[in-house]
Order: C-alpha cells, then structure tokens, then sequence
C-alpha cells in the first residue's frame, strides 16, 4: 500500500536521530552543505555506512556536492515525525526521574514528558519541571486521557513488571526501561533497556583493554 511507512533496517533507523541532531547543529551554524566524510568524522560513523543509510531513502546527496544542510533537515524532520509532538508518561520521580523531567526534550526535539507518576504522596500533586506528578494510581486513567503511547520507567526492579503490565493496559506502544529487570512484553509492544551500571561497566573495560592510540 502506498501509505505504509519504509522499512530499513533497525541499525539504520538508531541512528538517524544522531544525524538529525548532528544536522541541526549545522543549521544552526550558517552551514549549507556537508560531506559524508564531514558526517562520518562529527557522528562517529563510517562514511559507507553513512551513504549505505541515506541510499535507503533515495538520493539525498550528489557525488563531488554532498549533501545539501537544509533538504536533509527538513527531509528526517519529516522521515522521525519531528513536526509532530510526541507526548510521553514517566514512571517514578526518584533521582533520576527528577532529572529527566527537569531536562525534558523538548529543547532537542518534539517528545515531551506530558505527566509522571509515583507514589510518594509529598510529590504527587506538585510539578516538576512543569510536569505534574499523579498518584500511581491514577496510572492508565490519566494515560488514556492524554493520549500518550510511550513511557519512560525509573522505578525500582521489583515493581517494574507489575507497572509494565499496568503500561500495556493503558495502551502504551513504546517503553525506555532505565530499570535493571528485563521486563516481558507482546511483539507489538516496542521496548528499549538502558541499564545505566551495564554501560558503566562496558566503558571501563573498554579503556582498559582498548586503549586508544594517541
């Protein structure tokens, strides 16, 4: 059908948000045109790779040209859904809730944290970075209402299932799990883990055994 969206390859479809960032700094520059050679170098990517994703999406560039700073912009803007805001529900204003809703995306994209949750009742009621915090409770209810599909959780293991079950019934389609607990979902339930010690621990063991040449 000619409305059902492209299908690239996973890989790809990560790190087109790193391009679109990448290129709006650019913009922002004065910039107008850049090279795959100048994309591989800010982006940390190889410059094949960088061809071999934006071919999936037609000729974007001309050989000996580049690509043009401005249509690229517009062109993932359009491709990431960035003229339209994505409302999202964080679950748990501990530390490193707090955090988010106090830097929330906005100011890098259109995703904003639209409500958040937790069961501490000396923050319920309040809003923190303008982002009002409900009782857990409250949970599905006020997730429908406001229409929201992804959710952010920063609770503590234990519950983490229990609230993913809940998350799934307000009919949540996408989850950034920042919780250690590997949580179990549907196929048609999109969900990303971030385990923050996991990385942690990558990263020494990468500098100890990969050093890099100076």
């Amino acid at each position: 059908m000619a409305n059902e969206p492209m299908k690239i390859p996973q890989a790809t479809a990560k790190r087109l948000p790193l391009y679109y960032r990448f290129l709006k700094n650019l913009h922002s520059s004065g910039k107008q045109r850049v090279s795959s050679a100048e994309l591989s170098e800010s982006v940390k990517v190889d410059s094949a790779t960088i061809r071999r994703d934006f071919s999936y999406f037609g000729a974007l560039g001309k050989k000996g040209y580049g690509y043009n700073v401005n249509y690229l912009l517009t062109f993932f803007r359009k491709t990431l859904d960035q003229d339209e805001l994505t409302k999202v529900a964080l679950v748990g204003v501990g530390n490193l809730g707090t955090a988010f809703l106090n830097y929330n995306f906005l100011k890098n994209n259109n995703t904003k944290i639209e409500v958040a949750f937790d069961v501490d009742e000396n923050k319920v009621g309040t809003k923190i970075g303008d982002v009002p915090v409900f009782y857990m409770e409250e949970l599905e209810k006020v997730i429908e209402e406001n229409d929201i599909q992804v959710a952010i959780l920063t609770v503590p293991a234990p519950p983490a299932q229990g609230i993913t079950d809940r998350l799934m019934k307000a009919n949540i389609k996408g989850i950034l799990n920042f919780t250690p607990a590997r949580l179990s979902v549907p196929s048609s339930i999109r969900i990303h883990h971030i385990d923050l010690a996991v990385e942690l621990q990558s990263l020494v063991y990468f500098i100890k055994n990969y050093p890099v040449e100076k």
